[in-house]
């Protein structure tokens, strides 16, 4: 039985051909292993905030950044943080 569960809003996990994996809830393409990081196999954008937010963040210095991350498959949006230049990327999901 494949049975789909709730990741994120915009995130499944799946039986894949390996085990079960990460997956794309707008197209349900395999992203990863649930193991893995899946922000370290998505598409990656990633701004100074202060040029993505305009002059409300303007006093933001060029090492704060928006990071967006993107399904490689459809180029659905899954998710965004702000972040430090250079730090790990945010562990968050839902516990299975």
């Amino acid at each position: 039985m494949n049975k789909v569960r709730s990741w994120s809003p915009t995130l499944v996990s799946m039986a894949g051909s390996k085990g079960r994996v990460v997956a794309c809830r707008a197209c349900s393409t395999p992203i990863c292993a649930t193991e893995a990081v899946w922000k370290e196999h998505a598409v990656l954008q990633e701004m100074p905030l202060r040029q993505a937010g305009g002059s409300a963040f303007g006093s933001a210095g060029e090492d704060v950044v928006l990071r967006r991350f993107f399904c490689a498959s459809c180029g659905a949006s899954l998710d965004s943080e702000v972040a430090l230049r250079g730090e790990p990327f945010l562990f968050d999901r839902l516990s299975e």
